[in-house]
């Protein structure tokens, strides 16, 4: 390839990646306002879903795909579940505040509620509410309803399962997480080390909770503690899960027990039996756009209901391993479809519907419109561990998908490859040179009689 060619091929590459990142900042779906909620395919009754990174929002959809309701008055929503039998929802969010709380004395202090909002009239209610210290940390992420008056409460902020009276604001028991594993393990201690991100309260009375930095599932006993025979995943074995978010037991009744799980970096929806008292992976999902999915829930018509994250959509996967429905999201937490009970009641068991496992699709009937670079995203998802690739998307721009960091990454190759060619081709005798590479080859010159010669160009 001589030098006119190799520069037509460096501006084409140059062209090519500003087009793409051009292109992804153009088509992203952004719901930083109301005005921003994309319209959704038509679906059987009202779907919400919340958002919890750059965009703390809370949405709904009526059947038909039109806007039902829209709020981003906290900073951050998490897991949403409907108030049987009404048109209400209960939250948890968390605001981030610059002044002093009733117990956090030194701003900013981390407000987290679990509050109510009417869908159709807009009226919010706050059920209960704490100040915390402003940490990385500082949130909840999951509640569970119990009765009129008590919830269960994923407290992450101390490493604990909490029943609280929301009457008397009494704890009324605890699990303690710090109690059941080494504090050397898991994320860094105190900051971040369980990241419990969810809590659910089973039909026979144990909790089950998600602790997502010792990559495990596990069943409390109130009372008793950990039933170490129920667990699910074990530390650093990300072959089973990896840093997961909102398991949802499925129970005998349906097929189970069974565990549907967003196995979150290892970009993939799992579910897992118990079988002779071991859990058994029964179903995986994954196509080539699903990145960091955070919520999976089984429907009574064998759909499974996903947030994917850092995909930007919701889906639905139907039983044969299609995707169903989709709408594009930019960075979604948690999905609930209202007269399928909350979270995966009354979805049955992958093993009782025997569904088919689908890994690596296209990913291209996964919602959000065509890719530009089509195929290519396979690829550059294999370049990095996802735990890398997850880590980059969460601080950057919505928009910013494995596609626009790759063309990223080859105009700041061709950005620094081109003006060292173009001075090497300027200036052909002005360069640097390993004195041992030129000492060896004057060497072999002098040993066959010759003159060292200039380089040639």
């Amino acid at each position: 390839m001589n030098r006119r060619h190799l520069r037509v091929a460096l501006l084409a590459a140059l062209v090519l990646s500003v087009s793409v990142v051009a292109y992804g900042a153009a088509t992203a779906e952004r719901s930083g306002t109301a005005a921003d909620v994309p319209t959704a395919p038509p679906r059987e009754n009202v779907t919400v879903a919340t958002e919890s990174a750059r965009y703390g929002t809370i949405m709904a959809w009526h059947p038909n795909g039109s806007r039902l309701y829209y709020d981003d008055a906290r900073t951050k929503y998490f897991d949403v579940d409907r108030v049987p039998g009404t048109m209400t929802v209960e939250y948890a969010a968390t605001d981030t505040i610059h002044t002093a709380g009733p117990t956090c004395s030194s701003p900013p202090c981390a407000l987290n509620v679990v509050e109510r909002a009417n869908l159709t009239t807009g009226e919010t209610e706050v059920v209960y509410a704490r100040y915390d210290a402003s940490q990385h940390a500082a949130e909840w992420h999951d509640h569970e309803r119990v009765n009129d008056t008590h919830l269960l409460i994923a407290d992450m902020i101390d490493d604990r399962v909490v029943m609280v009276d929301t009457e008397t604001e009494l704890v009324e028991w605890a699990w303690q997480a710090q109690a059941a594993f080494p504090v050397e393990g898991g994320g860094p201690f105190p900051e971040d080390w369980a990241h419990l991100n969810d809590v659910d309260l089973l039909p026979d009375g144990r909790v089950m909770a998600s602790l997502r930095n010792q990559d495990q599932v596990v069943f409390i006993e109130p009372g008793e503690g950990i039933q170490e025979n129920w667990t699910l995943g074990a530390e650093d074995d990300h072959d089973t899960l990896y840093e997961q978010h909102n398991p949802d037991y499925i129970p005998a009744s349906e097929g189970g027990p069974a565990v549907v799980v967003a196995d979150s970096e290892n970009a993939r929806i799992v579910e897992y039996q118990r079988e002779n008292g071991t859990w058994t992976r029964t179903w995986e999902w994954s196509d080539s756009r699903i990145q960091w999915p955070r919520d999976a829930d089984r429907l009574p018509n064998g759909n499974t209901l996903v947030a994917d994250t850092h995909g930007s959509r919701l889906l639905e996967v139907a039983p044969n391993g299609s995707v169903a429905w989709s709408v594009p999201l930019a960075h979604p937490y948690d999905v609930e479809r209202f007269g399928t009970g909350e979270d995966s009641t009354g979805g049955e068991s992958a093993a009782s519907l025997g569904l088919t496992s689908r890994t690596g699709g296209s990913g291209a009937d996964g919602g959000g419109g065509p890719s530009l670079l089509g195929g290519v995203s396979d690829f550059v998802k294999s370049l990095a561990p996802t735990w890398v690739v997850n880590g980059v998307l969460y601080v950057a721009p919505v928009w910013m998908g494995r596609e626009q960091f790759f063309a990223v990454g080859l105009g700041l190759a061709v950005a620094v490859v081109w003006p060292v060619l173009e001075l090497r081709w300027r200036f052909p005798d002005v360069g640097l040179r390993l004195p041992v590479y030129r000492e060896r080859r004057d060497a072999e010159v002098r040993a066959d009689g010759d003159e060292p010669a200039e380089d040639a160009e």
